[in-house]
């Protein structure tokens, strides 16, 4: 039994031993660098996000070129966040609907867009898959706007249009701080 809890000990004592952990830095120092270090490790993976200034109300439509006329939002983490969204387009709700449905981080975006595009009864926003989704809008048609209100945690959250072959283009991230 002891040899079972003496395992991750040594293993935890070489890891630390081959990161040249200083003596000198106290246990708290360590644990805000890790915290600072991850946290602008999120930032520095979304390419152009030093450009896009932290707002908590967002505003987004979507046309019949299946674009978002934006891919990228920075907001501030653990407010609420209010977004409105427009289909702007002119073609029919049937064959060129828009919605925009928030995705927690690290969702397979072809696994979901494939659920979403069975879930026509759903308005392609699958029962399935709610775990995995922080919130949608309804499936618009030309001209119709709704708004959602929502609270992030510290991270990045892709968002999709679920029309069925949508996903593919209209996609965005929106990273909280």
């Amino acid at each position: 039994m002891k040899k079972l809890f003496m395992i991750p000990a040594v293993a935890v004592a070489l890891s630390i031993a081959s990161c040249g952990g200083n003596s000198e830095k106290s246990g708290k120092s360590a644990s805000t660098e890790s915290t600072t270090s991850t946290e602008n490790q999120a930032t520095e993976t979304v390419p152009g996000i030093e450009n896009v200034a932290i707002s908590n109300s967002l505003s987004l439509e979507g046309n019949d070129q299946m674009k978002f006329d934006k891919d990228l939002f920075r907001v501030k983490a653990g407010e609420p966040v209010e977004l409105s969204f427009k289909n702007a387009g002119t073609m029919p709700k049937e064959s060129m609907g828009h919605n925009v449905v928030i995705l927690k981080p690290g969702v397979d975006l072809p696994t979901f867009g494939a659920e979403a595009a069975a879930a026509v009864a759903d308005e392609y926003v699958p029962k399935s898959a709610l775990s995995s989704i922080v919130s949608h809008t309804k499936l618009l048609g030309p001209g119709e706007t709704d708004k959602i209100t929502f609270t992030l945690e510290k991270g990045v959250y892709p968002f999709i249009c679920s029309f069925p072959g949508h996903y593919g283009v209209m996609q965005g991230k929106i990273v909280a701080e």
